[in-house]
């Protein structure tokens, strides 16, 4: 059974891995680069379209105990039985206005990612998949990397305490629900 950090792009999900997986003496498996790698990807429109069963099917040959499984597709490519704890990193979307902007986002591929943070999309998908007992949210918009790090430890050691996450009654008491989605 492997451990996940799956969350919205932007949320710090590779830098945090990188430092877990030397602590814990992990290998990293990257959902993007298997997809990659292993040619399950389909490019139309400058988008990526990702086979999720040949995936799915990808990892699941080369996942072990000792896999810390990264990406944000993690809820649609893993089944519960292969996964030991998923943590969720989120992030405040006003701050991810500034990571997307500065990637260089299309103003469609940040709307679309703005909305599913605000929403918990990948938290909602990744307990519907895996289970609330497996599934454990971790604000970074405030934390440093070595507390988020902690944050993760601490799932490990069974005294792990959720971040509460609600970017939606934010936006709506900024009043700012237009600015996010376009209804």
């Amino acid at each position: 059974m492997s451990l996940v950090i799956t969350g919205n792009p932007g949320v710090g999900k590779h830098t945090v891995s990188e430092i877990v997986a030397k602590k814990f003496t992990y290998k990293i498996l990257d959902i993007n680069k298997i997809a990659l790698k292993s040619l399950n990807i389909k490019k139309s429109a400058g988008t990526v379209d990702v086979n999720t069963k040949k995936l799915r099917n990808t990892i699941k040959k080369i996942a072990t105990k000792k896999s810390l499984i990264v990406g944000h597709l993690a809820p649609y490519v893993l089944t519960k039985s292969q996964v030991k704890a998923v943590v969720v990193l989120r992030k405040n979307p006003y701050n991810l206005i500034s990571v997307y902007k500065k990637r260089k986002y299309s103003h469609k591929k940040m709307v679309e990612n703005l909305d599913s943070e605000i929403l918990g999309v990948i938290a909602y998908d990744s307990i519907k998949k895996f289970g609330k007992s497996k599934v454990f949210q971790i604000d970074t918009t405030k934390k440093s990397i070595p507390k988020i790090v902690k944050k993760i430890q601490s799932v490990f050691e069974n005294n792990f305490e959720q971040d509460e996450v609600d970017w939606l009654t934010l936006v709506m008491q900024k009043n700012d629900l237009k600015k996010f989605f376009s209804y």
